[in-house]
């Protein structure tokens, strides 16, 4: 008798507990983003976490994005079901020499170490396999100081990558130090577009003139507020923006402006903050934003260490004039990442989403945010 009384309840154990297995944990809560302060109608939330030391990002036609970082890893974020989250953090490649920069084209994840650029053909259906890199062009320098590449084509088909200044300030013996750079798709026809920049780590052309926009990082050691960050507008090849020299357009360098004239070169388009660290720039090609933001200039500033107060660790937007040839504002559009003196986060760089969102790489707290309005 006592079998047959808890015999049903044996038998209904087994749905019992299939009806209570939990699913996948939510994400957890994170307080830092809600420091996080935007203008009325936007929103902050993650894209993606654990996604160490992330940099450069890029979308493929499929709308994975890829990431670069400052390690040795390259990852890609799907987001199969179109939700704004990333569906897994997926390593791509591993063992690479700080491999910052993403470009996608023609199906090809192309990646910019410090002293090659490498394609990896076919990504979006070879994920998981580990591929083994094509080398596109291994003759960049392998200096580590300013070395993080930030790739992207241009609207004429090629590829550009910048070389840093291989120092604080300083005439270096090599000519392709200290400027951007453009090449072929397949690694052929080097050549130096821009002279002058001493570091940057991001930009973008104007989507009504097609002119190249670059942000750049002033010399260090010159005090808390000289010189200033730039962003510079190059319409055509062949222009010196000044660097060792000059910084800012007017800021000379105390020993190596000797004999020098700040005419010479190419003023910024904009000053930004001193020592903000500017890096990877877009323009808002988008739709979902307002109005006053389209085509206009994001800007992520990494945040200063060499001032005695730290600025920057926000995200900046310098408006333009209708023309899109002039810079007519520079205000803060999200910060938080600097709470008092102590920084939880720093953005890095940008990407426009195709449903209009804003991405945002952070290498420090490793993640990829998404900015969106709701209105």
């Amino acid at each position: 008798m006592k079998t047959r009384r808890f015999l049903p309840l044996l038998l209904l154990a087994p749905l019992a507990f299939t009806a209570f297995i939990p699913g996948p944990p939510a994400p957890a809560a994170d307080a830092n983003l809600s420091k996080i302060k935007l203008p009325a109608g936007f929103t902050i939330s993650y894209f993606a976490q654990g996604v160490k030391s992330a940099r450069e990002l890029a979308v493929g036609p499929d709308g994975t994005v890829y990431v670069g970082t400052k390690d040795d890893k390259v990852f890609a974020l799907p987001d199969r079901n179109k939700d704004g989250r990333a569906d897994e953090v997926v390593t791509i490649a591993t063992g690479l020499n700080a491999p910052n920069g993403v470009a996608v084209r023609n199906g090809a994840l192309y990646v910019g170490e410090i002293n090659r650029i490498v394609r990896f053909d076919n990504i979006a259906q070879r994920l998981r396999q580990k591929p083994k890199p094509v080398v596109v062009y291994d003759k960049l320098p392998n200096k580590d100081w300013h070395g993080y590449r930030y790739i992207s084509f241009g609207p004429d088909g090629k590829l550009y990558v910048p070389v840093g200044a291989p120092c604080n300030s300083c005439l270096p013996e090599d000519p392709i130090y200290g400027t951007i750079n453009r090449l072929n798709a397949d690694g052929t026809g080097l050549e130096i577009f821009a002279y002058g920049v001493r570091n940057t780590v991001g930009f973008d052309w104007s989507p009504k003139d097609k002119a190249l926009w670059f942000t750049d990082n002033g010399r260090d050691m010159l005090g808390d507020n000289l010189p200033s960050d730039e962003l510079n507008r190059a319409p055509n090849a062949g222009l010196h923006f000044g660097f060792p020299f000059f910084f800012a357009g007017d800021v000379p360098d105390p020993e190596l402006s000797k004999g020098k004239s700040a005419a010479t070169y190419a003023k910024p388009a904009r000053k930004l903050g001193p020592h903000v660290a500017a890096l990877g720039m877009k323009f808002y090609t988008g739709s979902k934003f307002p109005a006053q933001y389209r085509n206009q200039i994001f800007i992520p500033e990494h945040g200063s260490w060499n001032r005695s107060n730290k600025i920057g660790y926000r995200i900046s937007l310098v408006k333009l004039d209708a023309t899109g040839k002039q810079a007519v504002s520079y205000e803060t559009f999200a910060d938080g990442w600097l709470q008092g003196q102590k920084p939880w986060g720093r953005p890095v760089c940008l990407l426009v989403l195709p449903d209009g969102s804003l991405l945002v790489s952070d290498d420090q707290n490793d993640a990829v945010y998404r900015i969106s309005y709701k209105g």
